[in-house]
C-alpha cells in the first residue's frame, strides 16, 4: 500500500527537529557512559543504607557492632585518590600507628596506572576504581565512589578527608582527630566566588549549559581536597541535579576543572552555613605550572617548612599539605617524630 523508501524518507524528515533538539544530549551522554551507569547501584546503596542511620545524631552515634558493643567512638575516613604508588605510605603508617579504632582508609587507584599496595594499614583498602584524568568529570566520580564506599563500610565514619598520593600530614593523628571532633561539625571545604577566570570556567561547557540549575552567581571554586561531615557526604552521593550538569564534557578544556567546582558549588547551594569555606590542606600556588601547584623537593624539607605550612589565617591550622615529590620521603621521615608529629 505504501512505498517503503518514501515512508522512511518522510519519517526522517519529521524526526530531524527531534534529533536537533535532543541529539546533543544523547550523544554527550554516550561519550561518557562509564561515568555514572556503573556507579548508580553503589550510590543508591549508600544513600539507602545511610538513611537508616539518620536517627543517630551527631551527639552520640549508637551502633551495635559485630562484637555487640555500643556507643563506639566516631571515626575519620581517609580517602586516598591516586594514579601512582603511595610513596608516602611509611609516613602515613606512622601517622596512623596506635589509632586503629579511630580511622578507616579507602583508596581509589586509577586501574590504568598499575598502583601497587604498600601493605600495612593500606592492605586490602583498595576499592573498585576507574580511570581518572584532568579536565573531565572522572575525578568527581572517583571522589563520589570513595564517599559512597566509606558510608556503606562503616556507620561510625563521621568525617571524610580526601587526600592524594602527594599529600602529607602536618600534625599527629591525635591533633587532627581532636581538632575535627571538637569543632562545630562543619565541613572544611574551600568555597570561593571571586577568583579570576571564574567566568571562563563557568562557560567551559557552553555559555548557558549550566542553567537553570547553576546560575553564574552561584558558581563556586575551591580545592578538591576537603574534609566533609557525614551529612554532607550523604548530600553529595544523593545529588543528581547538579551532577547532570557537571558531568557534561567541556568544549574548552583549558578552562575545565570540574573537580574544583562541583563540590564547592553543591555545598554552597545546599548548606553554605554548614561549611567553613576554607580547606585544611595547604597548597603553594607560587610559580604554578600548567595548573599544577609548586612541588616540594628534598632540599626544601626542613622543620621551618613544616611550621610554615601549618600556618593559616583561619580558625584551624592546616593539617595536610601537598605537593611533594616521592624522594621527599626520607627527609620527611627523619623529622617525623621530632617535628611533624610533635604538636
Amino acid at each position: 500500500m505504501f512505498n517503503t523508501p518514501l515512508v522512511l524518507s518522510f519519517a526522517l524528515v519529521l524526526s530531524s527537529p527531534l534529533i536537533f533538539l535532543y541529539g546533543p544530549k544523547i550523544f554527550v551522554h554516550n561519550r561518557h557512559p562509564e561515568i555514572d551507569v556503573d556507579d548508580i547501584a553503589l550510590l543508591h546503596r549508600a544513600a539507602t543504607l545511610d538513611y537508616a542511620h539518620k536517627r543517630h545524631n551527631w551527639g552520640g552515634i549508637s551502633v551495635v557492632s559485630r562484637l555487640g558493643t555500643t556507643n563506639q567512638r566516631k571515626k575519620i575516613a581517609f580517602l586516598f585518590l591516586t594514579n601512582t604508588d603511595l610513596h608516602f605510605a611509611p609516613l602515613w603508617e606512622r601517622f596512623f600507628s596506635g589509632h586503629g579504632d579511630l580511622f578507616n582508609i579507602y583508596i581509589h587507584a586509577d586501574p590504568t596506572a598499575d598502583v601497587a599496595s604498600p601493605g600495612g594499614v593500606f592492605d586490602g583498602r583498595f576499592i573498585p576504581a576507574k580511570k581518572t584524568e584532568r579536565a573531565s568529570p572522572s575525578l568527581i566520580s572517583a571522589a563520589r565512589r570513595l564517599l559512597a564506599t566509606a558510608i556503606i563500610d562503616d556507620p561510625l565514619n563521621s568525617y571524610f578527608a580526601v587526600v592524594s598520593q602527594n599529600c602529607i600530614p602536618l600534625h599527629s593523628f591525635n591533633f587532627v582527630y581532636k581538632s575535627l571532633f571538637s569543632s562545630k561539625y562543619k565541613s572544611f571545604i574551600e568555597i570561593l566566588s571571586d577568583e579570576p577566570q571564574l567566568w571562563d570556567r563557568y562557560i567551559a561547557r557552553g555559555e548557558s549549559v549550566m542553567l537553570p540549575e547553576v546560575p553564574f552567581d552561584s558558581f563556586r571554586v575551591g580545592s578538591q581536597f576537603f574534609v566533609l561531615t557525614r551529612n554532607h557526604a550523604r548530600l553529595v552521593i544523593r545529588d543528581r541535579k547538579l551532577w547532570r550538569k557537571f558531568k557534561l564534557p567541556c568544549l574548552n578544556e583549558d578552562s575545565c576543572y570540574p573537580e574544583e567546582h562541583y563540590f564547592p558549588t553543591l555545598l554552597s547551594l545546599e548548606d553554605p552555613n554548614g561549611c567553613t569555606h576554607y580547606t585544611l590542606t595547604r597548597v603553594n600556588w607560587t610559580g604554578s605550572v600548567d595548573g599544577h601547584p609548586h612541588t616540594y623537593y628534598p632540599s626544601e624539607i626542613s622543620p621551618e617548612l613544616i611550621h610554615e605550612l601549618r600556618e593559616s589565617n583561619n580558625t584551624y591550622s592546616h593539617m595536610f599539605a601537598r605537593k611533594f615529590s616521592p624522594d621527599c620521603l626520607k627527609p620527611l621521615m627523619d623529622i617525623a617524630d621530632k617535628i611533624i608529629f610533635r604538636d
